[in-house]
């Protein structure tokens, strides 16, 4: 049955494609069809994953994948780190809680995702299952077969991989198809993160492996959309024609292997670093706040993003109780990326949010579109096509505020389906 929380996501979903819609470059330009076929497609796409009759053995073969891919990643790492990656103590242990160390539990599994990602590209596995949405995306939004291949790209590929795949008609996009790349990639994560995320998150969420496999997938036509809406396409330009012969190649299964597991160690590098800092850096935004006592209580950022987004979180439909608690998240994962807020959210205790609100902010959470992401959306695409340059510079603030409003596009279809949908 519908409620007022179903109405309440339906009426976040108008507001942000109203938004956009006033950022727009053209607003007698408006999508009509794209945007109720958008809106379809996630919905189809979730309806598929969860309601349809079997749907939760294919669920329970997600989530058994990644604790198996979580266990089989434990092994390696024991190897290398003994007791330190939670192997044989040389100590009595009188708090096993206190074993988990993040960046031997959750670091580690992105480079085997990272390097399993590119065999299975070599093998063509990887690359026809995104074939196969680019074909999706191609027939049911209308995208150019270059644009359709990037956006299928980015589902399962990073932000910068992505365009590596159509890198031969990168000069052949128009500005509008650019933007469009830009954004799906802002609103979506690369599939070594996600099984990082479902690690994170399964303790406290149910089919975690299937909610963030499922928001990463659904908010690409979101991205779509909100990027169309805000730098619509000119009649009788774009759709360059790709022939799918991807640029992404590997020499051997063992090439393979090899590339993986150093993308995926630049990868671990910088969440990494990014972590250190950015938590330093809100520690000490703290204790200069620390003296400021509002309410009765010291200031803090905390405080403060939670305050700023706590509507934004209402929008998706999130009950007010919860909107403080998730404004803050979605704070965190706009200033601080998206890894830190999915490891704030795996810390909520079950009975301090309700099951939807962290459901919702799984999907409102699951994108890179965050302040840091910005800058290695530029560095990536300045090297990949040089002379667009400014270009990107000229639309990467837009692209990043699109990407952040797709994934809570993709929160409020969620939010905005009856509950018994995602019943277990």
């Amino acid at each position: 049955m519908f409620s007022l929380l179903n109405l309440q996501s339906l009426f976040g979903l108008i507001v942000i494609i109203a938004v956009c819609w006033g950022l727009s470059e053209n607003r007698r330009a408006f999508p009509w069809r794209l945007a109720v076929g958008a809106v379809l497609v996630q919905a189809g796409l979730v309806l598929a994953t969860f309601a349809i009759p079997g749907s939760q053995a294919v669920l329970d073969g997600v989530n058994n994948a990644v604790k198996g891919l979580e266990l089989a990643t434990e092994e390696g790492t024991r190897f290398v780190f003994g007791y330190l990656a939670g192997g044989d103590q040389p100590y009595p242990v009188q708090n096993d809680a206190a074993l988990f160390t993040f960046a031997f539990k959750v670091l580690p599994l992105i480079l085997v995702i990272s390097a399993l990602s590119a065999l299975l590209w070599h093998w063509k596995i990887l690359k026809w299952i995104t074939l196969g949405f680019g074909f999706l995306f191609q027939r049911t939004m209308g995208l150019g077969g270059a644009s359709a291949l990037a956006v299928a790209a980015n589902v399962f590929l990073g932000m910068i991989e992505s365009p590596i795949v159509i890198r031969a008609y990168l000069d052949k996009l128009t500005r509008s198809e650019v933007f469009l790349m830009m954004v799906v990639g802002l609103a979506t994560v690369a599939g070594s993160t996600m099984v990082a995320y479902a690690t994170i998150l399964a303790p406290v969420l149910p089919n975690a492996a299937g909610h963030v496999l499922v928001a990463s997938i659904v908010s690409a036509p979101a991205g779509i959309l909100l990027a169309r809406i805000m730098i619509p396409e000119k009649p009788g330009e774009g759709g360059a024609v790709a022939d799918y012969n991807s640029a992404l190649k590997y020499d051997s299964a063992v090439d393979a292997i090899v590339k993986g597991t150093s993308d995926g160690l630049m990868v671990v590098l910088n969440i990494s670093a990014v972590l250190i800092v950015f938590v330093a850096l809100v520690a000490l935004a703290n204790v200069v706040l620390g003296g400021f006592v509002v309410a009765g209580e010291p200031l803090t950022v905390e405080r403060i993003l939670g305050v700023l987004f706590s509507p934004v979180a209402w929008l998706t439909g999130v009950e007010w109780a919860d909107a403080q608690k998730a404004g803050w998240l979605l704070g965190v994962k706009l200033t601080l990326t998206e890894f830190v807020a999915f490891i704030e959210l795996g810390k909520v205790p079950a009975g301090e949010m309700t099951e939807r609100t962290r459901m919702l902010m799984t999907y409102a959470l699951c994108g890179f579109a965050n302040v840091g992401s910005v800058g290695i959306t530029v560095t990536g695409l300045s090297v990949l096509m040089p002379e667009r340059r400014e270009e990107v510079l000229g639309m990467v603030w837009k692209a990043l505020l699109a990407g952040f409003l797709a994934t809570l596009m993709t929160a409020c279809i969620v939010g905005a389906l009856p509950a018994s949908v995602f019943a277990r």
